[in-house]
């Protein structure tokens, strides 16, 4: 399947003159950035209003991110299916809602059910923003709308314990689910009259959704989803059953799809190397991002002896510099083309995670504030470059799957860092009792972690210039996208 050109079933979609209708796409990607990060400062709270122990009150987050990474990819292919703007409108009312209803809870299960209605609403939130980025900004600009997007994520990422901390000190943690329903509402609003209405629906047998295969992949997600959570990265027996019922789950998946006539993914996609190529390195980043958070709070507490306020104030480091680099990795995107920049930045994340696991112990805080200070930006610069090359030439009737995959890519990513580098830190430690241990334990941990992490990083880039190579010809990897 190629992606260069528009599908011939397809409509060309008519495009906004109106900057709002950017800033209605961004403000949909900040409000699901936000709903993943901002209950986190809420759990002790949460938990002594409900005298519910911690293992119970962790569903709060976790039904947040399995709804995301079950629901993302139907998400974006019902935008093909129904109308981007369609959806994503219904999306933001859902997520709307759901977080009314979550600041309303009055038991912890309805809470819990509550947020797992916010997270089917913004995975539409995080496939339907990118899909319709092409239907916004003119083509020379994408790479700075890319960059925009994750400046947006990054703002919902550093943003969401800060203002859950100030909430919870005033109202209490109702008000931080419910200080996103006016910002929803109108985000609604500016949806309706800013975004370009077209009907993406094809006239053919696709313009129907794969109820088999959204069942099958369904189950395929969540099992690995909670086989890589529950148990805190340990393998037991449960562990390794819902391991088996993945594997499962995705050879019927692959069944099915190659049977179905409107299937849910088009298995022929995945043959497209440069497709592949994205996937897997932003797989690959986002495990490596998420190691950072999982890693550092331990090691700047318990081998550096930092306070909790200070600790908090240093790890804001890289969210600030990530806010700050998002635009002008997209402009440089733009102007350099996405193969330059998605190098550099892959590059800059192998030096950042070496200087992570060896500047911390020699420098202290400045070496880890000096290391992060070149991860950051990589991380930016790569997004940048990576959510261009794969959406830029996506025909309209598969930006919505193709975005959903892309999202999902990268939840998983999230998912696998925080379990698989959070048991690989344990492994390095030398015990599971991490506060416990000593400061020069703590440190091996943190080297061995980011030992691997530069290993990780270092595959995700020898992959991109393979891919380089093979594919030298065509435009969206060689030249800047005007």
């Amino acid at each position: 399947m190629s992606f260069n050109s528009p599908s011939p079933t397809t409509p060309t979609p008519p495009r906004s003159t109106s900057p709002w209708a950017l800033v209605a796409l961004a403000v949909s990607m900040l409000l699901a950035s936000l709903g993943v990060s901002i209950a986190n400062v809420a759990l002790p709270a949460i938990a002594e209003a409900f005298d519910a122990p911690f293992h119970t009150v962790q569903w709060v987050v976790l039904a947040y991110l399995l709804a995301i990474t079950i629901m993302i990819v139907t998400a974006g292919r019902l935008g093909d299916i129904l109308g981007h703007k369609r959806v994503l409108t219904g999306g933001l009312i859902l997520f709307t809602l759901a977080s009314l209803l979550c600041g309303a809870s009055p038991t912890l299960p309805i809470l819990i059910a509550a947020r797992a209605l916010q997270g089917v609403g913004a995975a539409v939130l995080m496939a339907l923003s990118l899909a319709l980025i092409r239907d916004t900004v003119p083509p020379e600009k994408i790479g700075t709308a890319m960059g925009l997007m994750g400046t947006m994520s990054a703002i919902g990422t550093a943003l969401g314990p800060s203002l859950g901390g100030l909430l919870l000190a005033g109202p209490g943690w109702h008000a931080i689910f419910l200080i996103v329903v006016p910002l929803g509402l109108v985000n609604t609003v500016l949806v309706l009259r800013t975004i370009p209405a077209h009907d993406a629906r094809v006239k053919d047998t696709r313009s129907r959704l794969d109820g088999w295969g959204t069942l099958f992949l369904a189950g395929a997600l969540g099992t690995y989803a909670l086989a890589v959570t529950i148990g805190n990265g340990t393998l037991e027996w449960l562990n390794i059953g819902l391991i088996i019922a993945c594997a499962i789950a995705i050879g019927l998946f692959i069944r099915v799809e190659k049977a179905a006539s409107a299937p849910l993914i088009e298995l022929s996609a995945l043959r497209d190397l440069s497709l592949t190529t994205g996937l897997i390195t932003n797989f690959c980043v986002a495990t490596v991002m998420m190691a950072t958070l999982v890693v550092f709070p331990f090691y700047l507490s318990l081998a550096l002896g930092l306070n909790a306020a200070l600790v908090g104030l240093i790890l804001t480091v890289g969210p600030v510099l990530s806010v700050i680099c998002g635009v002008p990795s997209g402009w440089l995107v733009d102007q350099l083309g996405v193969s330059r920049i998605m190098f550099l930045g892959l590059f800059a994340m192998v030096l950042g995670c070496l200087a992570l696991a060896l500047m911390p112990t020699e420098f202290g805080i400045i070496g880890y504030i000096a290391a992060i200070a070149v991860l950051s930006p990589g991380y930016q610069l790569f997004q940048s470059a990576n959510n261009t090359a794969i959406m830029s030439p996506v025909p309209t009737d598969q930006r919505g799957v193709i975005s959903g995959m892309l999202n999902l890519s990268r939840n998983l990513g999230l998912i696998t860092g925080a379990a698989v580098m959070g048991t690989i830190f344990t492994y390095g430690v030398g015990r599971s009792d991490i506060v416990k241990a000593a400061p020069t334990a703590v440190a091996t941990g943190m080297h061995t972690t980011f030992a691997v992490a530069t290993i990780i990083i270092a595959f995700a880039l020898c992959l991109a210039i393979i891919t380089y190579k093979r594919a030298s010809g065509r435009v969206p990897l060689e030249t800047p996208q005007h």
